[in-house]
Parts: C-alpha cells; sequence; structure tokens
C-alpha cells in the first residue's frame, strides 16, 4: 500500500486522520496544494491555495486540511489538475466539478472569472456522464461513458481540437475523426493533447514541438491525427509528460517518443523522437507506465512487481530506465519527481488485510493464539514460543536446549517488574518501546542482562529525553550500573549543568558513597566548584 506520508504536504497529519484517506492528489508548482477524499466519500483540501485552487471561497492557505461541503458525499472517480492551477473532479454521477485558476475559461464556465469554489460544469456536459478528466497547462478535457471527449479553455496550438486556435470558453466534443469512435482513455501534456480509443489506436493534436504527438514530424495539429506508427498495435494506456508521451500496448509492449532534454524517453540519449520508439525490449513484460505534464519523469511497472524510473529524478537526467527499490510508481514521484506531485488519482483501498507487522503487533498478549504465558507480580502475559525465538538469542537458547523452562506451559519472572517485562515482551512484538524514564531503567537492567543491544539503546534514548533535575542522579547511578557509556557522560553533564538543583535532591543524597564520591572528583576536574 502507498504510503502518503512520503508526499510531505501529509506529513503534519495524525495517524488516524491519514487511515480515513481512500484517494489523494499532490499538485502544485512545488507540490504544496493536495485533495483528499475520505473513507465517508468527504472531500478534503489543504496546501497554498494559489488562484484560490483548493475550491474553500477564498484565497486563504491552510497547512491543516479543510472540507469542502459542497462536495460531501459525492464518490469521486477522476481528479486533474493544471498549471495554473485550475482543478477538475467527476463524480460516479458522472457530474463535473471545476474550480481553480480561470483566466483562459480552462473551468468551462463561459467566463474567465477566478473560481474560488466548485462549480458545477453544465453547459453541453449538462445531460453527459463525465467518467475521466484531465487537465493540461491551461485546458481541460473530460471523457463520458459513451467514449466522446470534451475539451476547452486555452487553445493557442489547437490542443483543444476545434480546428481552430481560439480559445474555447466552453466544453465542446472533439469531433473530426474522433466523430464515430470510442475513446476509452485520455491525456494532457502541457499544451497538447491524446486519447486512446477502444480499439487500441492512438489520436493527438494540439502543439508538437517536440514530437510529442508521435506524427512523426514537428507541426502542430487542430484536429486529432491518428498515430500512424502504432498502427496494428492495440494501445492499453497512454501517459503524457510534460512534452514527452508513452504508450503501453496489451502486450506490455512500451513506446515512447517527444521532448527527451532529460532523458525521459528512456532511449540512452537526449534527441527528441517524432515517432513512437519502442523502448526497454530486454526488460521483461511492462503493466503499467506513469508520468504527468508537470514532470520530465518517466516511471514504469513490470510483471513482477519491478519498477524503473527514469528522466528528470531530482536534477539529474537519468536517460536509461533505471531500476529502484520502489514498489509502486507512485513512490517515483514522491520522490524522484521535480515536483514531487501525484501523477494520477491515488486511490488506497483499505481492507482487512494486515501486513506481517501488523499482525504481530494484534496477536502480542492474545489467549487465544498464544502457547505459553509469563507470571510476573502476579500477573499473566501471553506470547508465542515461535515469535520469542526468532526475536530473541535468549529465548531461542531457552526453548532449544534442556532449560526447564522449555517444558513449562506458564514461566515465573521474580528479577523484573511487570511494567518492565511486559515492555520488552511487546518490544519483541513490534520493534517499540513506551516506558517513563524510571521504568525504562529496569528495562535497561534486562536489556542488558539478554544482550539485547537495540533496546538498550532504545531505553537510553527513553531516558535522555525524560532526564529531569528530581531523577537525573537516579539515572546516572543507573548507567554507571548497567555499563551505558553514552547515557552516563549524558547524565553526568545534565547533573553539572545544573549542579546546585541536583544536589538538593533527595536521589543525590540517596546514592552510595563511592558513587557520590566519583562524581564530585569528576565534576571537580570539569571545573565544576570553581566559583
Amino acid at each position: 500500500m502507498v504510503d502518503v506520508t512520503k508526499w510531505p504536504i501529509f506529513s503534519m497529519m495524525g495517524p488516524q486522520e491519514l487511515s480515513s484517506i481512500r484517494k489523494a492528489c499532490v499538485f502544485g508548482t512545488s507540490a504544496n496544494e493536495a485533495v483528499f477524499i475520505t473513507k465517508d466519500d468527504e472531500v478534503y483540501v489543504i496546501g497554498l491555495n494559489c488562484s484560490s485552487c483548493l475550491g474553500t471561497g477564498d484565497s486563504q492557505s491552510s497547512i491543516v486540511p479543510k472540507k469542502l461541503d459542497f462536495l460531501s458525499g459525492r464518490k469521486v472517480v477522476s481528479v486533474s489538475y493544471g498549471s495554473g492551477p485550475h482543478i477538475l473532479l467527476a463524480t460516479e454521477d458522472g457530474e463535473l466539478f471545476a474550480w481553480g485558476h480561470n483566466g483562459y475559461s480552462q473551468l468551462g464556465n463561459g467566463t474567465t472569472n477566478q473560481g474560488a469554489a466548485p462549480l458545477l460544469v453544465s453547459a453541453i456536459l449538462l445531460n453527459k456522464k463525465v467518467t475521466e478528466v484531465a487537465c493540461g497547462s491551461h485546458h481541460s478535457m473530460a471523457l463520458t461513458d459513451s467514449g466522446e471527449v470534451y475539451a476547452w479553455g486555452y487553445n493557442n496550438c489547437g490542443q483543444v481540437g476545434s480546428g481552430s486556435t481560439a480559445n474555447q470558453p466552453t466544453p465542446r466534443r472533439v469531433s473530426s475523426c474522433l466523430q464515430n469512435k470510442v475513446a476509452v482513455g485520455i491525456v494532457c501534456g502541457q499544451t497538447s493533447s491524446l486519447a486512446v480509443l477502444d480499439n487500441g489506436e492512438v489520436y493527438g493534436w494540439g502543439y508538437n514541438g517536440n514530437g510529442q504527438l508521435g506524427l512523426g514530424n514537428s507541426g502542430n495539429q487542430l484536429t486529432p491525427c491518428r498515430l500512424a506508427a502504432l498502427q496494428g498495435l492495440c494501445v492499453q494506456q497512454i501517459v503524457s509528460g510534460y512534452a514527452h508521451s508513452l504508450a503501453l500496448t496489451d502486450e506490455g509492449l512500451l513506446f515512447a517518443w517527444g521532448a527527451n532534454t532529460y532523458g525521459q524517453l528512456g532511449t540512452g540519449n537526449k534527441s527528441n523522437q517524432l515517432s513512437p520508439l519502442l523502448i526497454m525490449t530486454e526488460k521483461e513484460r511492462i503493466v503499467e507506465v506513469a508520468a504527468c505534464h508537470s514532470t520530465h519523469t518517466s516511471a514504469c511497472k513490470t510483471q513482477s512487481g519491478q519498477v524503473y524510473m527514469w528522466g528528470q529524478c531530482r536534477g539529474q537526467s537519468i536517460v536509461l530506465p533505471l531500476l529502484t527499490h520502489f514498489t509502486c510508481t507512485d513512490d517515483v514521484f514522491a520522490c524522484f519527481a521535480t515536483p514531487s506531485v501525484m501523477w494520477k488519482l491515488l486511490s488506497m483501498e483499505h481492507d482487512d488485510f494486515l501486513t506481517v507487522a501488523q499482525s504481530l503487533k494484534k496477536e502480542f498478549d492474545n489467549p487465544d493464539t498464544a502457547d505459553l504465558k509469563f507470571c510476573v507480580d502476579g500477573k499473566h502475559i501471553c506470547v508465542h514460543k515461535a515469535i520469542l525465538k526468532i526475536r530473541c538469542e535468549h529465548f531461542r537458547t531457552m526453548f532449544q536446549s534442556h532449560w526447564n523452562e522449555d517444558m513449562k506451559e506458564v514461566i515465573e519472572i521474580d528479577q523484573f517488574s511487570y511494567p518492565v517485562y511486559r515492555s520488552f515482551l511487546e518490544f519483541l512484538y513490534t520493534d517499540a518501546v513506551e516506558l517513563s524514564p524510571e521504568d525504562a531503567i529496569g528495562l535497561l537492567d534486562l536489556a542488558t542482562s539478554y544482550c539485547e543491544n537495540r533496546l538498550k539503546r532504545l531505553c537510553q534514548h527513553i531516558i535522555k529525553r525524560g532526564i529531569t533535575v528530581e531523577n537525573a542522579f537516579s539515572l546516572l547511578a543507573a548507567a554507571v550500573r548497567y555499563d551505558a557509556e553514552d547515557l552516563e557522560e549524558f547524565c553526568f553533564k545534565f547533573c553539572v549543568n545544573h549542579l546546585t538543583e541536583v544536589t538538593q535532591t533527595a536521589a543525590f543524597w540517596q546514592i552510595n558513597g563511592d558513587l557520590l564520591k566519583d562524581f564530585i572528583c569528576r565534576a571537580s576536574r570539569c571545573g565544576a566548584f570553581k566559583n
């Protein structure tokens, strides 16, 4: 599952808010704006709000999510964004809403007035059911359930497909060569448009200065024109970058064409391609391609789940597809695209599936599945032998030798307190520790006894974060007792820095004489008593 916190704009949200997200789209010139939909079909926005692109009715930015009440309860199926930015959003009922920048009538409402709140795009689309939307820099497209393509907005290069270069203030059906054909997918480059048909043909129109229409030339097209170079192939998916395009066939073949300044075609060089070129021929079958009009980055996923990226990646030009450690193409854009936008509406369909780590955490102290109990201070803690053996050398030895404990169903523990031992066992299931600094001292003792070095470091971290004047000397004594040198040095410096207050605490005078003498000698050498 994709982790949305890889996009920094979501990092301020808490676990509960994040778990409610079902769909999300990050956009903006610095990836500093986002719209997301929750499991209750509520639409929220967050970010800078350039050109009122958040749709909140004002121009105020927000670092916390704001709900768009107007869209409450509507099931969102498609979202796209322009460079202004302007936003298009289609619902399950086929309604189309638009808001944000409108300098070129890209909102389709017949005006050039900025849209501060979601507006229903009606006109010719009023009785149509929109299933997909796409935005270029300042033009818009919509696909209906009957396979019709509509376009409007900025048209300086013919990207609206109307046969002229006049801006289109309201949605207009893209006809010409598409008149009696059924489109199944639409995408936009900055100032170009592409559509894939149900028979696998691809048509392009608009700006073609870099060959991004794949027609074999660099002339703009005012009406749709079929990509003859893909004749005989059945294209399944098309995507467009800023000025380049990718097409994936039903046989898993990947073609690229257009601008190649950053190596975004993956051809091994930086030469533009006017016609589709087959790439990644020596790789396994491709099942997904990714690009978006605001970046020069390309990515794909293979049949076995390998993810490749190329083009502009964090400022570097990667001219050949590079194998990554990612599990999805979305992560490429979160971590390497400039800006780190989302290339599509990201869906996170949460189900009841739990990861291995989540399952282990859930089963800790579960009497229904446990096969062993520890009894500490008269309280039971339910665990699983196999997990303890896998996670801890101490238990591996205990349960694989002739220790008496190997035959017991209940093991008594008397050298550690219940909170300490429970935290230790829970750590084996979760890799996490939640204890007070005082209890962490006992856990530090246990970690030392059981040779659990990572747990020992975690305890020291907890103690350092929780040190106060009142407990500083007790923590120092514990660090000395458990041979934790870094922690000892930290506690010692804290005591010296707060010497007057520390020496007036009960803990200071309750420490044994040898430790007290050693502390005074060390503090003296540090010049603590000069005044």
